[in-house]
């Protein structure tokens, strides 16, 4: 695979700084963090602005799902740490 080709792939589900863009890797659980507004996606709770249910993970989020609180994409988001 060549670098191109990589690169592209990468940037269909990734976000910065967490699990190196590989949003698959992360656990169905896990609370991401905007890190323009410091909103924080639980997907116990689900995004009411953008009708996701709860029980949804980060991963799961539709492509076109943005921050509800400023609009920020969601390669803007970050991984929470437990209890964070």
């Amino acid at each position: 695979m060549d670098a191109r080709a990589d690169s592209a792939s990468a940037s269909t589900n990734r976000f910065e700084g967490s699990y190196l863009g590989d949003a698959k890797r992360l656990p169905a659980t896990a609370r991401l963090e905007c890190k323009i507004c410091w909103w924080v996606y639980d997907p116990a709770l689900g995004c009411e602005v953008w009708q996701v249910a709860p029980g949804t993970a980060f991963a799961d989020l539709p492509a076109h799902w943005r921050c509800p609180q400023c609009d920020g994409e969601a390669d803007q988001f970050m991984v929470l740490r437990d209890g964070a």
